[in-house]
């Protein structure tokens, strides 16, 4: 047999039989995935939940709701930063078309009709399913919803310092200066008399002053890694037994945790409440969930400790170093600070830290760094939210896969194979090793123990018989 060799560009052909197209065997994640989310009913549910917001006799055929969650799944489980990439993985991928329903003579749907999509479907239909995959943990007994954590981290707005503009009259950041410069005397003012002239001013940066007409939800922030940028607030509130993701809310980015935390918390009540409502999932649940409230020294304040004391929780959110205060006519606000102090000094309050810093991280690790939606490619905090919920819901399914798989992403499952591959060389290399010193071992034994014939006098040999 010859090897074929490539000789120009090859012609394709013209006409191709629908039964000569490749196929994909199909990826055991995303066949699995797919098996979960059927079992639960979820594209019945996802088409009905949608059914007032399209026509039914007008306009083009649109693709299956369903299909458009599964895409924006796509993107965590795959790490994609933008919606264009999931159409181009999408349609790349034999096995992602599996999982979508598409074979090689369907187009899968491209980024424009995943953004037309997201901007029909408004932002409490993206919540209704981010509460339906919460209701589908519940009843597989990875929920429990009684000792609760909640954490802020940013994400980077789709929108550029340079391109903010005052906003009582729109004037540019650069205008501004120049018309500064001017009042203070310098005519025609250079690049280093601007940059001189905006290193001196306080609070230039404000947002009460400055907006970017792009984005106005963007707010400008100062980042962890200390960078100052246009970003939103993300905040989760997460299951410490399960690691799941109870409630998601983005807000603005200059806002403090302790004005984020009653959105937050608003939501989780909603979420818990319709968890409770489903019979399905209320008995996996515990009698009276939302029990335990545990969080960092951000959320501490007589506002959080009265709001936490009021609504029944039992809270253990670190106390930053304020030294002797002031209680007067604050009594209420002293009792819930001092229990508070109590609860985290104890044992069950260190525990509670531990695991804090566990799993509340880890949630933001999957869903921001590996799951790529640390630089947000959208504008409008409820258009972010939208695909967010949905990242989310991808990552709480992900601990369903966990549980049946052992990995959550199917790129931790190639990781996993390779591990295995890399184990199983190093094993048959340790028992060939083994073998081949055996053997050495054998052949030296074997000699010292055979017997050289002896020498007599007048050169002649025996054969020592």
């Amino acid at each position: 047999m010859s090897m074929s060799k490539r000789e120009g560009e090859a012609q394709t052909d013209l006409w191709i039989p629908t039964t000569e197209l490749a196929r994909s065997p199909g990826h055991p994640f995303y066949e699995r995935l797919n098996k979960i989310l059927a079992a639960a009913g979820f594209d019945a549910f996802v088409e009905k939940l949608c059914v007032p917001f399209y026509a039914q006799k007008n306009g083009r055929p649109s693709i299956a709701p369903g299909i458009y969650v599964r895409m924006l799944m796509v993107g965590y489980f795959e790490g994609l930063r933008s919606e264009r990439e999931i159409d181009w993985r999408c349609a790349d991928s034999l096995s992602l078309r599996a999982f979508l329903g598409y074979d090689l003579s369907k187009k899968t749907p491209d980024h424009s009709t995943l953004c037309r999509i997201r901007q029909r479907l408004d932002l409490e239909t993206h919540r209704a399913l981010f509460t339906f995959v919460l209701k589908v943990l519940a009843e597989k007994g990875l929920l429990k919803g009684k000792t609760l954590g909640i954490d802020t981290s940013t994400l980077e707005a789709n929108a550029a310092m340079k391109s903010i503009v005052r906003r009582d009259g729109g004037e540019s950041y650069d205008s501004f200066l120049e018309s500064l410069a001017k009042e203070s005397g310098i005519e025609t003012p250079t690049r280093a008399d601007l940059a001189r002239l905006d290193k001196k001013r306080k609070k230039k940066g404000s947002n009460d002053d400055w907006q970017n007409p792009n984005d106005p939800d963007a707010e400008i922030t100062r980042l962890k890694d200390g960078r100052t940028h246009l970003a939103h607030k993300v905040e989760h509130a997460v299951d410490l037994d399960s690691g799941a993701v109870m409630a998601v809310t983005i807000q603005a980015g200059a806002r403090g945790d302790t004005q984020t935390l009653p959105e937050t918390l608003g939501v989780l009540l909603d979420n818990t409440v319709a968890l409770l409502q489903d019979p399905r999932s209320a008995k996996h649940l515990p009698e009276r969930p939302l029990e335990e409230l545990v969080s960092d020294r951000g959320y501490h304040s007589n506002d959080t400790m009265t709001l936490t004391a009021a609504t029944g929780w039992r809270s253990y959110i670190s106390e930053p170093e304020r030294g002797r205060r002031d209680w007067k006519d604050k009594e209420y606000a002293r009792r819930a600070t001092y229990a508070n102090r109590r609860r985290i000094k104890g044992a069950r309050g260190k525990a509670l830290m531990r695991r804090r810093g566990e799993i509340l991280e880890r949630t933001f690790a999957h869903t921001l760094e590996s799951g790529a939606m640390r630089r947000v490619f959208l504008r409008l905090r409820d258009n972010i939210l939208k695909r967010y919920l949905v990242h989310v819901a991808a990552f709480n399914l992900s601990l369903v896969m966990r549980a049946i798989l052992g990995v959550g992403t199917p790129r931790e499952l190639r990781g996993r194979l390779q591990l295995a591959l890399e184990a199983l060389t190093a094993a048959l290399e340790r028992i060939l090793g083994d073998a081949c010193r055996q053997l050495a071992d054998l052949d030296r034994f074997s000699a010292s123990t055979t017997r050289q014939p002896r020498s007599l006098p007048g050169g002649a040999f025996s054969t020592g018989c």
